[in-house]
């Protein structure tokens, strides 16, 4: 890029400020970068000769803004944020050339149509039929409901997965900070609590209803019930 002049800071990636709330070691690094328009009379990059104190045990969390979005259906919701993921899945996709997206029988561009499916079921509470989301390009799903709504589960979560893992910063999310974040904090996670609801409510006319919503939603993310509840030999509270 050859910028005029650079300084060069010890931090992780993502942090050019050093640790988050230390105001003060913040306003050192800001004077020394400006203290270069001074000093600097050619192209120049100087090193910060201070390394940031520790910000002590790392937590990960969720670097993508997942603002609430102007269509507030869930279908809208839902759509909006699997838009602001794509740049990120795209990349991870293209470092590791490969994807684990696709157990659904949707093709790897066809994140839209997953999601969709998930949204109308969680709408509709339609839990026997297949879903159709676009009868101009209909989407050949692998398998028939309800074990359908695993596998489009799967495939959204794998598509999730590669987004986060093209975050900036050097502490990767582990297993459960994961379930954490969509669980907690994504439209995918409410979409998948809704169609658990629904399975919940569909027990008296469908044995396997409890078995999709347990292989759907890891333990301890739904409710205050286990997630496997209502099944032979499964948990009962």
């Amino acid at each position: 890029m050859q910028p005029p002049r650079a300084l060069f800071v010890p931090f992780p990636l993502g942090r050019p400020l050093g640790v988050p709330g230390d105001a003060e070691f913040q306003l050192d690094v800001l004077r020394a970068s400006l203290a270069m328009l001074a000093t600097a009379t050619e192209s120049t990059i100087e090193d910060y000769p201070i390394e940031a104190p520790e910000a002590g045990p790392e937590v990960w969390a969720c670097p993508l803004n997942l603002a609430v979005p102007t269509d507030d259906t869930l279908t809208g919701r839902l759509m909006a944020e699997v838009a602001r993921l794509r740049p990120w899945a795209t990349e991870t996709r293209r470092q590791r050339g490969r994807t684990t997206f696709g157990l659904s029988g949707a093709a790897a561009d066809q994140v839209d149509e997953v999601a969709a499916a998930l949204a109308l079921v969680a709408e509709t509470g339609d839990i026997d039929t297949n879903p159709v989301v676009d009868t101009a390009a209909a989407t050949g799903w692998a398998h028939d409901m309800p074990f359908l709504l695993r596998h489009l589960a799967d495939d959204l979560r794998s598509f999730y997965h590669e987004a986060i893992a093209s975050q900036p910063g050097e502490t990767p999310p582990n297993h459960d900070a994961l379930n954490e974040w969509i669980f907690g904090q994504t439209v995918f996670g409410e979409v998948l609590i809704t169609i658990g609801d629904h399975l919940t409510a569909a027990e008296s006319h469908s044995p396997f209803a409890p078995l999709i919503r347990g292989l759907m939603i890891p333990e301890g993310h739904y409710r205050d019930v286990a997630s496997f509840k209502g099944i032979a030999g499964g948990y009962e509270s």
